[in-house]
């Protein structure tokens, strides 16, 4: 049914998205699916690389060890935006493209009170995707 699951990730908070990874895995396993774990990074250091191309490896290794923990078969693609924060929708959207995914599994965070004012980008990836986007909360 599914090919190529997407499954963005935010190096910096691993913590919470580990039911989405599981939920990620198992599908790929179930459909014989590839996974692409996809992340925006800046344009500037950050706590977690000091420029793109170190994010990049950083990312690529994220993957190697969740295919190696025994996961799918994952590969890693990074993006680069001036301000990731303002730009993560449209590049998650671009990335849907670039890796010819069928199906995005993303986690969510609780909803609260700015989310009456701000959209969550799972709500609008899923409200401008061609394809299927699973929210994981």
């Amino acid at each position: 049914m599914f090919s190529k699951l997407m499954v963005p990730v935010d190096l910096t908070h691993l913590e919470h998205l580990s039911t989405a990874l599981q939920i990620s895995e198992d599908l790929a396993k179930l459909h014989g699916a590839e996974i692409v774990y996809v992340s925006v990074t800046a344009e500037t250091p950050t706590a977690i690389a000091h420029n793109p191309t170190e994010f990049a490896q950083k990312l690529d290794a994220f993957a190697k060890a969740r295919q190696d923990a025994g996961g799918a078969k994952a590969t890693a693609r990074s993006y680069t935006a001036h301000d990731p924060s303002l730009d993560i929708d449209k590049l998650l959207l671009k990335a849907i493209d670039d890796t010819g995914a069928d199906l995005v599994v993303m986690a969510s965070h609780k909803p609260g009170f700015a989310d009456y004012f701000w959209g969550s980008h799972g709500g609008g990836l899923a409200a401008h995707a061609k394809v299927s986007v699973f929210v994981v909360r």
